[in-house]
Formats: structure tokens, C-alpha cells, sequence
């Protein structure tokens, strides 16, 4: 499949701006972005030039890629690298995706897409992971099975598979503090992708940040708590004071009532 790895670099560059574009518009923002890109082919020992030569490696013989932007992986081969800077109303979205074609025709990719923290903040993980998984599905024009939900050292992750004309995709989605992590491995159904349980169970975080604190959650679960006890108290208080007051006046009142039958 000698267009996939065409296919590739735009499913890298459209769904990751139309995920950009998408929370901006939850958000009630403008959708304009501007992107700006650069590509980087990794040193490939023993290869030569051209589209495959970084894969040159078999699938069989995975080797490890430690990625400057914090973060490990084990391919088939040494990948390209492409960067990218989307501007949107709310900052600037930093993305980098490293993808190799092997010569049997299977892509592996790892992307990701470091958010404002204040966008990721504003929204549950759950949307992030979603929009990852509708952005890749929509440019393949394709269908999902096999969703779970996973984690990856406590951050939360989603696996599923997109069947479509173009190949079949195992993916993975992790967002790990602002950064929403894509995994993918795009491949002909008829050929298979024996190494893409290696490839996917194989991302390490290097100094991963702590999760994003979502606007509102702790000040909420601290409200709820203060207000409960605040309710409560002086709801017995209330309570209390209440059936204090009304037990004199009713037993004072049958006394009278007695005096006035003796008289």
C-alpha cells in the first residue's frame, strides 16, 4: 500500500487540527488555525535514502526510539519525525508525530498534541479521547470495534480498531496531563500486523507531568462537603432548638387549664 504513507502524514495533520478546532468550539471560540511544520528523518545506521529507508528494519526486530519530547517507544526501524505548531484562539498547540511504512506496507505511528492546559482543564479527559478516536475514524472514513478503556501509569487511555477501505487500524489514545498520546498501526487485513502488540503495549512516559486539575472539581467536591456539614449542623441545631421551645409551651399549657377547672 504505497499511499498510506501519504495517507499518514494527513491523517497526522487533519485530525489532529480538526481535535484542536473541535474543543475550541465546545468552547464557543473561533475554529481558525494556523499551522506551521518541519520534518525530521532519524538516523538510520546501515540504511539509505528514500521513502522506506527508515523502516528498513524486519517487524520481527524492534528497536527502541526515545523521543525528545519526553516519552520512549520500541518500531520496526528508526521513523521520521514531523512538528508541528497549530495556533488557535486559546494558545498554541504543539504536535509531533514519529511514523515509519515497513516494507510489507505496515505504518506505525505515535503523535501527539500538547494542549493549554486551561483547554484541557475545561473539558473531561473522556471528550479528549473521543475527539482522538472520531479524528483518525473521520479522515479514514471508517468504522470503530473493539473499544476498551485502559490506563497507562494511572492516566486514562482508550484501545479500539477502525476498519476502512483504505487498511485496518489497531490504535490507542493516553492523554497524560495536557498531551493527548495516538498510537496507531495502519495495515492490510490481508497481510496483518504481527508486530503491533509489541509496538502498542510498548510506550514509556519519561517525566510525565501530573493530570490536569479540572476547573471547578475540587472547589465543587470542597463546596459539597462544607455545605452537607454546614446543612446538617444547623439543620439539628434548628431541630433541637425547635422541639426545645415547643416542650415548655406545651407543657406549660395543660397547667393553667387545671388551675382554672379547681377555682
Amino acid at each position: 500500500m504505497p499511499s498510506l504513507s501519504r495517507l499518514l502524514a494527513s491523517i497526522a495533520t487533519l485530525s489532529l487540527l480538526a481535535l484542536a478546532c473541535a474543543g475550541q468550539q465546545k468552547t464557543g471560540s473561533s475554529s481558525n488555525a494556523e499551522a506551521t511544520s518541519t520534518v525530521e528523518e532519524l538516523p538510520n545506521e546501515g540504511g539509505e535514502g528514500g521513502e522506506h529507508a527508515a523502516a528498513a528494519a524486519p517487524a520481527s526486530q524492534f528497536v527502541p526510539v526515545n523521543a525528545e519530547e519526553g516519552f520512549a517507544v520500541k518500531m520496526p526501524g528508526q521513523p521520521q519525525v514531523q512538528r508541528q505548531k497549530v495556533n488557535i484562539p486559546a494558545g498554541e498547540v504543539s504536535t509531533a508525530a514519529y511514523s515509519l511504512q515497513t516494507p510489507e506496507g505496515v505504518i506505525y505511528s505515535v503523535s501527539i498534541a500538547d494542549y493549554p492546559e486551561k483547554v484541557v482543564a475545561s473539558r473531561p479527559a473522556e471528550a479528549f479521547l473521543n475527539e482522538g478516536r472520531d479524528g483518525l475514524t473521520n479522515q479514514l472514513k471508517g468504522t470503530v470495534s473493539n473499544e476498551q478503556e485502559l490506563t497507562l501509569d494511572g492516566y486514562p487511555g482508550k484501545s479500539y480498531t477502525v476498519s476502512s477501505p483504505n487498511g485496518e487500524v489497531r490504535a490507542r489514545n493516553y492523554l497524560v496531563g495536557p498531551r493527548l498520546y495516538t498510537m496507531l498501526v495502519l495495515f492490510n487485513p490481508s497481510i496483518g500486523a504481527p508486530g503491533a502488540d509489541e509496538f502498542l503495549g510498548s510506550l514509556q512516559l519519561v517525566n510525565p507531568p501530573p493530570p490536569v486539575q479540572r476547573a471547578g472539581a475540587a472547589g465543587a467536591d470542597a463546596g459539597t462537603s462544607e455545605d452537607a456539614g454546614t446543612a446538617s449542623d444547623a439543620g439539628a441545631t434548628e431541630v433541637t432548638a425547635g422541639d426545645a421551645g415547643t416542650a415548655p409551651a406545651d407543657a406549660g399549657t395543660p397547667a393553667p387549664a387545671k388551675r382554672r377547672r379547681a377555682k
